[in-house]
Protein backbone atom coordinates (compact mmCIF):
# COMPACT_ATOMS: atom_id res chain seq x y z
CA UNK A 1 0.00 0.00 0.00
CA UNK A 2 1.32 3.38 -0.71
CA UNK A 3 1.82 6.31 2.10
CA UNK A 4 -0.08 9.55 0.98
CA UNK A 5 -0.37 13.43 1.74
CA UNK A 6 -3.71 14.63 0.66
CA UNK A 7 -4.12 18.70 0.63
CA UNK A 8 -6.62 20.78 0.88
CA UNK A 9 -6.26 23.49 -2.21
CA UNK A 10 -7.74 26.38 -1.13
CA UNK A 11 -4.94 28.24 1.46
CA UNK A 12 -3.22 25.21 1.41
CA UNK A 13 -1.76 24.92 -2.24
CA UNK A 14 -2.94 28.00 -3.91
CA UNK A 15 -4.28 31.05 -2.71
CA UNK A 16 -7.95 31.10 -1.48
CA UNK A 17 -9.38 33.31 -3.72
CA UNK A 18 -12.98 32.42 -2.12
CA UNK A 19 -15.27 30.45 -4.94
CA UNK A 20 -12.15 30.69 -7.49
CA UNK A 21 -13.92 30.54 -10.59
CA UNK A 22 -11.31 31.81 -13.02
CA UNK A 23 -8.19 30.04 -13.99
CA UNK A 24 -6.40 33.18 -14.38
CA UNK A 25 -6.66 34.02 -10.33
CA UNK A 26 -4.65 30.66 -9.35
CA UNK A 27 -1.43 31.50 -7.35
CA UNK A 28 0.16 29.35 -5.75
CA UNK A 29 1.74 29.89 -1.96
CA UNK A 30 5.30 29.94 -1.28
CA UNK A 31 7.52 27.12 -1.24
CA UNK A 32 4.74 24.91 -2.35
CA UNK A 33 6.48 23.43 -5.21
CA UNK A 34 10.13 22.55 -3.16
CA UNK A 35 7.69 20.98 -0.22
CA UNK A 36 5.82 18.69 -2.53
CA UNK A 37 9.10 18.06 -4.31
CA UNK A 38 10.86 16.75 -1.37
CA UNK A 39 7.88 14.39 0.13
CA UNK A 40 7.55 13.13 -3.46
CA UNK A 41 11.23 11.65 -3.49
CA UNK A 42 10.52 10.38 -0.08
CA UNK A 43 7.93 8.56 -2.03
CA UNK A 44 4.71 10.07 -0.96
CA UNK A 45 1.54 10.24 -3.74
CA UNK A 46 -0.58 13.19 -3.65
CA UNK A 47 -4.26 13.35 -3.85
CA UNK A 48 -5.97 16.68 -3.89
CA UNK A 49 -8.98 16.68 -1.00
CA UNK A 50 -11.05 20.06 -1.39
CA UNK A 51 -15.19 21.57 -0.34
CA UNK A 52 -16.17 23.25 -3.27
CA UNK A 53 -19.69 24.67 -1.95
CA UNK A 54 -19.81 26.99 -4.46
CA UNK A 55 -20.82 24.49 -7.38
CA UNK A 56 -24.07 24.14 -5.01
CA UNK A 57 -24.52 27.83 -4.36
CA UNK A 58 -24.20 28.58 -8.54
CA UNK A 59 -20.85 30.61 -7.86
CA UNK A 60 -18.63 27.80 -9.68
CA UNK A 61 -19.15 26.80 -12.45
CA UNK A 62 -18.01 22.70 -13.00
CA UNK A 63 -16.22 23.12 -15.96
CA UNK A 64 -14.49 25.65 -14.69
CA UNK A 65 -13.45 24.24 -11.84
CA UNK A 66 -12.30 20.76 -13.57
CA UNK A 67 -10.20 23.80 -16.07
CA UNK A 68 -8.74 25.23 -12.81
CA UNK A 69 -7.49 21.24 -11.76
CA UNK A 70 -6.30 20.54 -15.01
CA UNK A 71 -3.78 23.65 -14.68
CA UNK A 72 -2.88 22.83 -11.55
CA UNK A 73 -2.24 19.63 -12.29
CA UNK A 74 0.19 20.60 -15.86
CA UNK A 75 1.57 23.63 -13.38
CA UNK A 76 2.57 21.16 -10.83
CA UNK A 77 3.83 18.30 -13.93
CA UNK A 78 6.03 21.26 -15.07
CA UNK A 79 8.19 20.79 -12.12
CA UNK A 80 8.22 17.01 -12.19
CA UNK A 81 4.94 16.75 -9.56
CA UNK A 82 2.74 14.52 -10.20
CA UNK A 83 -0.99 14.17 -8.16
CA UNK A 84 -2.30 10.56 -8.17
CA UNK A 85 -6.06 12.70 -7.94
CA UNK A 86 -8.38 15.94 -7.26
CA UNK A 87 -11.25 14.71 -5.22
CA UNK A 88 -14.20 17.20 -5.03
CA UNK A 89 -17.41 17.99 -2.41
CA UNK A 90 -19.45 20.15 -4.13
CA UNK A 91 -21.92 20.52 -1.47
CA UNK A 92 -23.10 23.22 0.49
CA UNK A 93 -21.80 23.49 4.33
CA UNK A 94 -24.91 22.40 5.52
CA UNK A 95 -25.37 19.02 4.10
CA UNK A 96 -23.08 16.83 6.18
CA UNK A 97 -22.74 14.86 3.01
CA UNK A 98 -20.18 12.27 3.93
CA UNK A 99 -17.90 13.80 1.38
CA UNK A 100 -17.53 17.23 2.71
CA UNK A 101 -14.76 17.74 5.17
CA UNK A 102 -15.12 17.40 8.05
CA UNK A 103 -16.43 13.98 7.38
CA UNK A 104 -14.03 11.67 5.45
CA UNK A 105 -15.41 10.21 2.46
CA UNK A 106 -12.77 11.76 -0.65
CA UNK A 107 -10.01 10.23 1.61
CA UNK A 108 -11.57 6.74 2.29
CA UNK A 109 -12.46 7.03 -1.67
CA UNK A 110 -8.80 8.03 -2.75
CA UNK A 111 -7.79 5.50 -0.57
CA UNK A 112 -9.32 2.89 -2.13
CA UNK A 113 -9.00 4.65 -5.60
CA UNK A 114 -5.41 4.40 -5.20
CA UNK A 115 -4.59 1.76 -2.62
CA UNK A 116 -3.39 4.39 0.16
CA UNK A 117 -2.36 2.94 3.55
CA UNK A 118 -4.17 5.95 5.56
CA UNK A 119 -1.93 4.80 8.73
CA UNK A 120 1.12 6.30 7.00
CA UNK A 121 -0.70 9.22 5.68
CA UNK A 122 -0.92 12.96 5.87
CA UNK A 123 -4.14 15.57 5.91
CA UNK A 124 -2.55 18.72 5.04
CA UNK A 125 -4.88 22.30 5.26
CA UNK A 126 -5.83 25.38 6.23
CA UNK A 127 -8.96 24.93 8.49
CA UNK A 128 -10.04 22.71 11.11
CA UNK A 129 -12.29 20.78 9.11
CA UNK A 130 -9.57 19.70 6.99
CA UNK A 131 -7.74 18.25 9.89
CA UNK A 132 -11.10 16.41 11.55
CA UNK A 133 -11.23 14.95 7.74
CA UNK A 134 -7.72 13.51 8.37
CA UNK A 135 -8.49 12.03 11.59
CA UNK A 136 -11.15 10.71 11.34
CA UNK A 137 -10.30 9.04 8.45
CA UNK A 138 -7.38 7.90 10.18
CA UNK A 139 -4.05 10.43 9.14
CA UNK A 140 -1.75 12.06 10.57
CA UNK A 141 -2.84 16.23 10.31
CA UNK A 142 -1.49 19.41 10.20
CA UNK A 143 -2.82 22.75 10.17
CA UNK A 144 -1.54 25.51 8.03
CA UNK A 145 -1.95 29.12 9.19
CA UNK A 146 -5.90 30.40 7.90
CA UNK A 147 -9.22 31.26 8.95
CA UNK A 148 -8.99 28.33 11.98
CA UNK A 149 -6.45 28.28 15.14
CA UNK A 150 -6.35 25.21 16.99
CA UNK A 151 -7.12 26.29 20.57
CA UNK A 152 -10.48 27.89 19.04
CA UNK A 153 -11.82 24.71 17.78
CA UNK A 154 -14.69 22.18 18.44
CA UNK A 155 -12.45 19.42 16.90
CA UNK A 156 -9.20 17.76 18.13
CA UNK A 157 -5.91 19.55 17.63
CA UNK A 158 -3.81 18.87 14.90
CA UNK A 159 -0.28 16.33 15.10
CA UNK A 160 0.85 19.50 14.03
CA UNK A 161 0.75 23.44 13.63
CA UNK A 162 2.99 24.84 11.29
CA UNK A 163 3.85 28.35 9.57
CA UNK A 164 4.05 26.99 5.69
CA UNK A 165 4.48 24.34 3.05
CA UNK A 166 8.16 23.64 3.65
CA UNK A 167 7.79 23.35 7.95
CA UNK A 168 5.23 20.73 6.36
CA UNK A 169 7.69 18.88 4.52
CA UNK A 170 9.91 19.41 6.91
CA UNK A 171 7.70 17.55 9.86
CA UNK A 172 6.27 14.75 7.09
CA UNK A 173 10.32 13.56 6.78
CA UNK A 174 11.02 14.33 10.41
CA UNK A 175 8.38 11.37 11.09
CA UNK A 176 9.95 9.05 8.22
CA UNK A 177 12.54 9.14 9.90
CA UNK A 178 12.06 8.21 13.30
Amino acid sequence: MKKAVFFDRDGTLIIDRVYLNDVEQIEYLPGVFTALKRLQDAGYIFVVVTNQSGVAKGSVDLKILEQIHQKIEQDFKKNQIHFAGFYFAPHTVESNHPTRKPNPGMLENASKDHNIDLSKSWMIGDRMTDVEAGRRAGTRTILLPGIDHPDKSQFEKPTAFVPDLLAVADIILESVSK
